[in-house]
């Protein structure tokens, strides 16, 4: 009779979601979320700044690299542990389309109206999340829709940040499993470097893809920190358009 009740139990766990208000933890990689977005925030500034201060500093914008896999990763802790999944989309929304302006004043300063449908990297995290959250929920049809839309349309990294959050969310339990397919995915698409960008890397007769770096994000991803860092939640989403902000200032004034 017990062993009964303890296969039904089973059966019951494996076929019930978890929902967002489940307290169990859910996750077995680093759950210290503030100090790798601080660290994603970090990569992200150097990187903007190489890109239009020092582009020929090739190293600036490997670094740069880190950001993008520590915020999905990020935000795939977001979707399993949050309280209120449709908040947490719509202040991702709502500083996509804040931050609109200041991404191409930074970037593109010169070129204003041309480039404004050059989306920012808050709009491709909002897509992500959507289609990630259509996973979670078994509503095929919005994550398809999702990833049709990002797959098609001007967002940077396309559809890579779906699939990172997918290594995410089903390794979760698992990081051996998890790092592994990670850097299958970050470091066999480096293999195929595009011929004649400065910013790959040549060692020992092989050339990388310049985006190879991504795959140290898995140093910070897989192993536990506890650094008990605590930062103001908005800070992390006010950072991007500020910095970029700044950049177009400092580049105006600088006439770079």
């Amino acid at each position: 009779m017990k062993t009964t009740q303890n296969l039904m139990r089973v059966k019951e766990l494996l076929l019930t979601p978890p929902t967002f208000s489940d307290n169990k933890a859910r996750l077995q990689t680093n759950l210290d979320t503030d100090f790798l977005k601080l660290i994603a925030i970090v990569s992200m500034l150097i990187d903007h700044i190489g890109s239009v201060f020092f582009p020929e500093v090739r190293v600036l914008r490997w670094i740069g690299r880190l950001a993008f896999p520590i915020f999905c990763y990020c935000m795939t802790v977001g979707l399993l542990y949050t309280h209120d999944i449709k908040k947490y989309l719509f202040r991702l929304g709502i500083f996509a389309l804040i931050s609109q302006p200041c991404y191409i004043f930074a970037f593109h300063p010169y070129d204003f109206w041309s480039q404004f449908t050059n989306w920012n990297i808050f709009f491709t995290l909002f897509l992500c999340l959507l289609a990630m959250y259509g996973w979670k929920e078994r509503k095929w049809w919005l994550f398809a829709l999702t990833f049709f839309v990002i797959s098609w349309w001007n967002f940077d990294y396309s559809s890579n940040g779906i699939f990172l959050m997918l290594v995410f969310y089903l390794c979760r339990n698992n990081p051996v499993v998890g790092a592994m397919f990670y850097l299958l995915f970050t470091v066999l698409p480096a293999l195929f470097a595009r011929p004649g960008d400065f910013r790959n890397l040549t060692l020992g007769g092989l050339t990388f893809d310049w985006t190879f770096a991504m795959a140290f994000a898995a140093l910070f991803i897989f192993p536990c920190t506890h650094t008990n860092l605590k930062v103001p939640r908005w800070l992390f989403y006010a950072f991007y358009p500020i910095h970029l902000l700044i950049i177009g200032l400092v580049r105006l004034v600088l006439k770079v």
